[in-house]
């Protein structure tokens, strides 16, 4: 309901977040990353295995669920890893075993490239009753780049990544997503081609679902500058694709809209474009950023925004629709300053950006866990 500026909504759920705890404490943990989400409006995230230990054991999850339990005070739900030590190559973690107490599976940022691995993988997990949550790239196409292979790449002499490397992928993984009845789920696309072949797969009734990030909808190569706040993996690509994946999210080809919450120290993001850390954090300027330059420019309905940050991730991951709510304060108008960050990373593309859209109120299971002064 909307009253007086202010808007309640079914609390959001980001479906692809790194926590980094256990491991990598000094880039985030569930208590500051959770923080941040519960203050950003977020009741679910669900957390990327690259972790220390991997959760590819029942003993390695109870490391991370033990810490969730302590510390969070909204939904933190983990993946486990598809292959042992999250390698994307080698042994399958034991999935029957694993399955009833995980999100999903996913081997987060290593896409598994042995197409027979990956037909078993699904196998399992699709007699399992789970889903496969696959980073889609193919490693041969890399070629050691760190941001698109375009215009900006060709003029500032930086090595490019093609957009096939992604593409190339996650036709394969709908093919056998199609062979064996796996679902799958597709992590932050950001080509005009995999956009084209989500819509393709979808109307002959494969189930896979995708997501993209704020990212990708409102930022192109002809934006980038030489700092490494502006360096995540896949990269920010062309024009052409900002505008498919627009186009998908206003057609329902892509399902929700996540945010990669990817936390590293200020030195791992201070060595420019080529040798930063691939990654951005997200999920405490989603809401604002999409609500400023979507909704607002008449670009998405709100009712839509609500759908690809809430309502389709819930659906798709059976949450209950009706026990979490965020209330936001749409008239709420600032800059976005990543010293206010909650979260322990503060590298963003969007710094200076202005918005309007806060949260001031997240219900977790009917108990008030933050309320802005």
């Amino acid at each position: 309901m909307s009253l007086f500026g202010q808007i309640r909504v079914s609390g959001l759920v980001d479906m692809h977040v790194h926590f980094r705890e256990p491991g990598f404490v000094y880039k985030e943990s569930i208590l500051s990353g959770s923080t941040a989400a519960m203050r950003a409006g977020y009741s679910d995230v669900f957390t990327m295995p690259n972790v220390n230990p991997t959760p590819d054991s029942l003993d390695n999850l109870s490391v991370q669920s033990s810490i969730i339990s302590r510390d969070s005070h909204i939904g933190v739900h983990p993946y486990a890893s598809i292959t042992l030590g999250q390698k994307g190559e080698g042994e399958l973690v034991n999935i029957e075993q694993l399955a009833p107490h995980v999100a999903g599976f996913s081997d987060d940022g290593r896409g598994i490239q042995d197409e027979g691995l990956m037909r078993e993988a699904m196998q399992r997990i699709a007699a399992a009753g789970s889903m496969i949550v696959e980073h889609c790239e193919v490693n041969d196409l890399l070629r050691g780049g760190y941001i698109h292979d375009g215009l900006y790449a060709h003029a500032h002499g930086h090595r490019g990544i093609c957009s096939e490397s992604e593409w190339r992928e996650v036709e394969r993984n709908i093919r056998l997503s199609e062979e064996t009845g796996c679902r799958l789920h597709l992590c932050h696309m950001s080509t005009k081609e995999s956009v084209q072949l989500i819509r393709e797969a979808k109307a002959r009734g494969v189930k896979v679902t995708a997501e993209t990030a704020p990212h990708y909808l409102l930022l192109n190569e002809g934006m980038l500058q030489e700092d490494g706040n502006w360096k995540m993996n896949p990269p920010i690509r062309s024009v052409a694709d900002q505008m498919a994946l627009l186009a998908g999210v206003q057609d329902g080809t892509i399902d929700v809209i996540a945010t990669d919450h990817a936390p590293h120290s200020a030195e791992e993001k201070s060595r420019g474009l080529e040798k930063s850390a691939f990654g951005i954090v997200g999920i405490e300027t989603a809401f604002p950023l999409l609500y400023t330059y979507l909704v607002k420019t008449g670009l998405l309905m709100m009712d839509r925004l609500i759908e690809l940050m809430s309502t389709r991730a819930r659906e798709i991951m059976g949450l209950p629709m009706d026990e979490s709510w965020a209330t936001f304060d749409l008239d709420a108008h600032y800059t976005i300053d990543p010293e206010q960050f909650a979260s322990k990373g503060h590298s963003t593309p969007f710094a200076g950006w202005e918005v309007w859209g806060k949260c001031i109120k997240n219900e977790y299971k009917g108990t008030v866990v933050y309320e802005a002064e």
